[in-house]
């Protein structure tokens, strides 16, 4: 039975789609051939391999997921998350140190749905990306997680603290330990702002960067070896921002906060 399930479902890209856009309501004929950019002749007997099979079940002229096929295409989504995650950018999440990431959130990486990987040029290798400055400047809320130091973060986390927006960050002690040497000013601002929350963890998490917001979420990654690359990750999908608030408060729960420099 569970062989011709999988045949069932993984052997046809017909039926798979059909499966997945049923997850989403009951749909007639009509709204299944205009969804699918299929034809009757196509479609028919699919459903009725899929009907067969007890995972759909038709009502009137409707088609709906059997309890069985809610059951089986609810476990489906999971791994065709993650496989899409994965086969969009293949080679760079093949070539990153994930040890660094929670087994249980590392687990989950199909809930960074679309994602997009951030590559500069040589002429702009150590700024900091557009798109990501572009929309933290524009977020009302903002978690943060640093353990690699870039001279353009003070600047830019002070001047967000002189916002209304609410910022929470969690620094090692390496970073907090620059900040105070060498952009003493602008941990100032950091501490002074009734609206950031500034907290240092003893331990590195190895993690270069962590920003969740309201807008995205937007990860940057060692390679393999170790080696910083510049290549980040961004998403805008609310699972991802989602899944970036529990890695951010995976590192935050062992920091303790700062009030004076």
């Amino acid at each position: 039975m569970s062989t011709s399930l999988c045949d069932t479902i993984w052997l046809s890209e017909k039926r798979k789609n059909l499966l997945l856009l049923l997850m989403e309501g009951p749909r007639d004929i009509e709204q299944i051939k205009t969804s699918l950019n299929v034809n009757s002749k196509a479609m028919m007997p699919q459903i009725k391999i899929l009907n067969k099979q007890g995972l759909i079940i038709q009502e009137g002229d409707t088609y709906k997921l059997s309890d069985i096929g809610e059951l089986v295409v609810g476990n489906m989504l999971p791994l065709l998350n993650t496989l899409e995650v994965i086969e969009e950018n293949k080679e760079y999440w093949a070539s990153r140190d994930v040890s660094t990431i929670p087994h249980d959130l590392f687990m989950r990486l199909g809930e960074l749905g679309e994602c997009m990987v951030i590559e500069p040029d040589l002429n702009h290798l150590f700024d900091l990306p557009r798109e990501f400055t572009e929309n933290l400047t524009k977020s009302g809320c903002i978690l943060s997680s640093l353990s690699y130091y870039h001279p353009l973060y003070p600047s830019l986390y002070s001047k967000l603290a002189k916002s209304e927006a609410e910022v929470e960050l969690v620094l090692t002690e390496s970073v907090f330990e620059r900040l105070k040497n060498e952009s003493p000013e602008e941990l100032r601002s950091l501490l002074d702002s009734e609206n950031t929350t500034v907290v240092v963890c003893q331990e590195n998490f190895h993690i270069p960067t962590i920003a969740v917001t309201d807008r995205f979420m937007y990860l940057c990654l060692f390679d393999r070896q170790g080696k910083y690359d510049h290549r980040k990750v961004m998403s805008f999908d609310e699972s991802a921002l989602c899944w970036g608030r529990e890695l951010f408060s995976h590192y935050k729960k062992s920091a303790r906060k700062v009030t004076e420099i």
